[in-house]
């Protein structure tokens, strides 16, 4: 029996069995199974409750879609048994991708003894329970704790660093100083340099991008889907490849959509600036799905993934200049089934792996910047 984290509150994640279901049934009951909250999602969503051998129906007349007939969507369904609201949202639970809500009157003693989830097992299956309920947009923007202000708090401006899960307050802790920056007073040419070595052909980083235009679809060569791994430190078990990578993005370059490995992660803009747009999940078909939220993220903005949210995006720089930001990738401590790829869509929206390798470790690559900088200073 799979039951809510808390009663009355949480999130249900579930995905069908087969993208051919025409209905798909979900229900939240209390112990008895006699009080019940169910969630019918077909052409649309009917959110109905059954007491006392009655059937109520609440409907919300903003509620034009239901099922999807794409590949990889999933659904989600949100209870807050003392705001008395209801979601239901396809792809990654958050306001953004609600496509129902209904705030209940009255109901809010029912709703707390909800603890059983419910689901026709022939064709849907239970992915994930949240504890915390969907209730606002959370911010994509990490700030520090002596950076914030009540305002900031009040308005949800950003995401502060102290709610983070303690991994990614770890990895946060770890980029985040005034002293982890790109230019220092060792190399304060260093963004220089990788401009030039990307502009002049002959040089490492204009080399390796050109090297690197079929490693996302073999068959069709393309350079602006090319960027630079250059990698810190060892790969030591405990996420997606090796779990800090600076990457090098040069003026219209740009990563396919592609998905997390449910990994945590911070990411920091170093030099330049990144747009991202985010998907509600990774769609398995040419045509795809659409974003639902874009972002510029620019030099010192900090943001995050989770193992269920931001976790499907597509990064591409839109600046003239390059760009140079550090990902830190790491499991929380829950997740027991390591899957040390990344799913992306190639040109013909199919679904592949990648396994995320290193052009170049860090200390090296510095060091040949350095060498072709200074080299060109002296011709």
């Amino acid at each position: 029996m799979t039951t809510l984290n808390v009663n009355g509150q949480g999130v249900v994640l579930f995905k069908p069995l087969n993208p051919s279901v025409t209905l798909i049934q979900i229900a939240l009951s209390d112990p008895s199974g006699k009080h019940l909250l169910g969630v019918e999602i077909g052409d649309r969503v009917t959110l109905y409750r059954i007491h006392h051998h009655t059937r109520e129906i609440y409907q919300d007349p903003d509620n034009k879609s239901g099922l999807v007939s794409l590949k990889g969507a999933y659904y989600w369904v949100s209870v807050h048994a003392r705001t008395q609201d209801i979601y239901v949202g396809v792809g990654e639970p958050r306001l953004e991708t609600a496509i129902f809500h209904y705030r209940m009157t009255g109901e809010k003693l029912f709703l707390e003894k909800l603890s059983k989830v419910l689901i026709n097992a022939t064709n849907t299956r239970i992915l994930k329970i949240i504890k915390d309920p969907v209730t606002r947009i959370i911010p994509l923007v990490i700030k520090d704790t002596h950076e914030l202000t009540m305002t900031d708090i009040a308005s949800s401006k950003y995401l502060p660093k102290a709610n983070l899960p303690p991994v990614s307050q770890r990895l946060y802790d770890c980029i985040s100083g005034s002293r982890f920056v790109l230019d220092d007073d060792d190399f304060p040419e260093f963004s220089q340099a990788i401009e030039h070595s990307i502009a002049t052909p002959g040089l490492w980083c204009h080399t390796t991008l050109q090297n690197k235009s079929r490693e996302f679809d073999p068959n069709k060569p393309n350079l602006l889907e090319t960027y630079l791994r250059i990698t810190l430190g060892e790969n030591n078990g405990e996420s997606p490849g090796i779990p800090y990578v600076m990457e090098i993005w040069p003026p219209g370059h740009y990563s396919p959509v592609h998905r997390h490995a449910s990994a945590e992660a911070i990411i920091r803009v170093l030099y330049g600036s990144i747009h991202v747009r985010l998907y509600p999940f990774l769609c398995h078909e040419k045509d795809g799905v659409s974003p639902f939220g874009k972002m510029d993220f620019h030099q010192d903005d900090i943001t995050w993934i989770n193992p269920t949210l931001n976790q499907t995006h597509q990064l591409k720089n839109k600046g003239e200049t390059s760009c140079v930001t550090i990902q830190c990738y790491m499991y929380d401590e829950a997740n027991h089934k390591h899957y040390d790829f990344f799913d992306y869509l190639d040109g013909e929206g199919q679904k592949q792996q990648y396994e995320p390798d290193s052009d170049m470790d860090y200390i090296q690559f510095r060091e040949l910047m350095k060498k072709e900088w200074n080299w060109m200073r002296r011709t």
